[in-house]
């Protein structure tokens, strides 16, 4: 099974959500529907990144280290380079 490390993006409150699911179709349908948590402050969530790994625990891993650099360029030299 495949774990996934995504960056969605939303034009309305031009932000960057990162995050990581083993499945990321039905997590990006899940992010759109209503629920409580930051990406309920939009509806236009779009998939910009994904990455694959082979574990749950490598896929948190990275999503830590993409969550601490707080920086939006990091991020979009990340999505740039896919």
């Amino acid at each position: 099974m495949k774990y996934w490390v995504y960056i969605l993006y939303s034009r309305h409150l031009d932000k960057y959500y990162v995050g990581s699911t083993k499945d990321i179709e039905g997590r990006l349908q899940r992010h759109l529907a209503t629920h409580k948590g930051f990406t309920s402050h939009a509806k236009d969530w779009v998939l910009k990144y994904q990455e694959s790994f082979g574990t749950k625990s490598e896929a948190v891993k990275r999503e830590f280290q993409i969550k601490k650099w707080k920086s939006r360029e990091m991020i979009e030299r990340l999505i740039g380079q896919s």
